[in-house]
């Protein structure tokens, strides 16, 4: 997945304003440069450049890699993305946080951390075309320009590529595992059915096999049937769980009270600020919330199959898991665009030319390969979503706000200043709080680290 490589994109020169002489090294290689075209006659157009429906004409090579290389989207498009990846098995785990934090604080703590990232969203959205003719397509591209090179790499290089690489490790574990309780669900007790199941190694390439297949779609637009699908299912699997842990009722030895009596003031402690890393880490676009406590592995889902499992109809519980792992498929690409849009880059810039369909296919197996390598290696990555995810948090709820006094650069000591300053330094506070807490919880329960075991 590595670093991210640094366009040259000399050769175009905005017919925008001129940036401030700061941050010219750092717009000269890091941004999309569009400009306006000053001539209608079709003829004159370049062959090597790409125009999108505004009338713009951009750098080659965006047009080269796949998440700008089709300007056809819409909002419909990006609404498709958006549910596809945030939606799904990270609603599954918001229960655990309420089990700690109880109805009444659980949804305030659910609706701050909704309009928190709603302010940083906006943010972004302002930041992202702020000099007319001058669009920054990457979030990384952002972070350098507001923060510097070396900085900005530091603060967001880390969390962009385990975001996105780091997700689909997640999506293998959990996919392969999904897939060896659909087997086991539809073969369990038929007197026809005679199939051993396969390994968890096995069941980590087949799902690896059927994504890397997904993934041949050139671009994130092509994908929007996918992250349509992707987006069915999330919600389909979760509006099921919760009907049938309704109709179905409470059973007689479980208490939906707090649970936490007997523990010491710092396990409370812990408790809640894990709790507020779930909530936190649920609106997270490319992050995701795995096995923290209650119970270890599974969240939600796997509690409703434990529990009801045994009196609800094979056709259920089939279905449930069915739909949770086309979600998975279909969330593994979104998450993996960034990544195979950096593999690319590397490759345009150092041949100054489109990849060839061969090429990018081989590029996507390699980052196939790699995933599942390291899912097998390390099938417990999921224990440590919490610890990690915590490291990366800030760059939804903290970095927006100091890009935006960098590049915005409002009165200091003003109220627009102070808000992001204060939401920016609460974001980092926060997120060191979150990791103190997922890693005293990991120190105390432990961790099985089974290398090269999965399951």
């Amino acid at each position: 997945m590595g670093e991210m490589v640094e366009p040259d994109y000399r050769q175009v020169m905005p017919l925008s304003p001129s940036p401030s002489p700061s941050n010219t090294k750092t717009l000269e290689g890091l941004m999309e440069v569009i400009t306006i075209k000053d001539s209608t006659d079709p003829s004159k157009e370049s062959t090597t450049k790409s125009t999108n429906l505004q009338g713009h004409q951009q750098n080659p090579q965006e047009a080269w890699l796949p998440i700008t290389e089709s300007r056809n989207g819409n909002s419909i498009f990006a609404m498709f993305h958006l549910l596809c990846s945030g939606i799904g098995f990270q609603a599954l785990f918001l229960p655990v946080a309420f089990a700690t934090l109880g109805w009444a604080w659980g949804i305030i703590c659910l609706s701050l951390a909704f309009a928190w990232q709603l302010y940083t969203i906006f943010i972004l959205v302002q930041l992202h075309e702020l000099v007319p003719g001058i669009r920054y397509s990457r979030y990384l591209q952002l972070a350098i320009v507001s923060f510097g090179p070396k900085l900005g790499k530091l603060l967001a290089l880390f969390p962009v590529m385990y975001s996105s690489g780091g997700a689909c490790v997640i999506m293998i574990i959990n996919g392969g595992r999904t897939l060896d309780l659909l087997f086991k669900t539809i073969c369990d007790h038929e007197a026809t059915c005679h199939v051993q199941s396969l390994t968890g190694t096995e069941w980590f390439l087949v799902f690896t096999c059927v994504a890397i297949l997904v993934a041949q779609l050139p671009n994130l637009n092509s994908m929007v049937g996918v992250s349509l699908i992707g987006a069915i299912t999330a919600i389909g699997y979760c509006t099921l769980i919760l009907v049938l842990s309704i109709t179905k009722g409470r059973p007689i030895d479980i208490s939906y009270g707090q649970f936490d009596v007997a523990k010491s003031s710092m396990e409370k402690i812990s408790d809640i600020l894990n709790a507020f890393g779930i909530i936190a880490l649920a609106f997270r676009g490319h992050n995701l919330i795995l096995e923290i406590q209650v119970p270890f592995s599974g969240g939600l889902l796997s509690a409703f199959s434990q529990i009801h499992g045994a009196n609800t109809s094979k056709l259920i519980m089939g279905s449930i898991y069915l739909l949770v792992l086309v979600n998975y498929l279909c969330a593994f690409q979104v998450y993996a665009m960034p990544v195979f849009d950096n593999l690319e880059m590397r490759y345009t810039t150092k041949k100054k030319k489109p990849c060839p369909k061969w090429v990018r296919t081989c590029l996507r197996i390699f980052f196939g390969g790699v995933t599942f390598f390291v899912a097998v290696a390390v099938p417990f990555l999921g224990s440590l979503a919490l610890l990690i995810g915590g490291m990366v948090l800030p760059m939804t709820f903290a970095y927006p706000c100091f890009m935006w006094i960098a590049m915005k650069k409002p009165r200091p000591n003003g109220v627009v200043w102070s808000i992001n300053l204060g939401f920016g330094c609460l974001g980092i506070f926060f997120s060191v709080l979150i990791v103190i807490a997922a890693a005293r919880t990991i120190a105390d329960k432990g961790l099985n680290a089974n290398f090269f075991r999965p399951y």
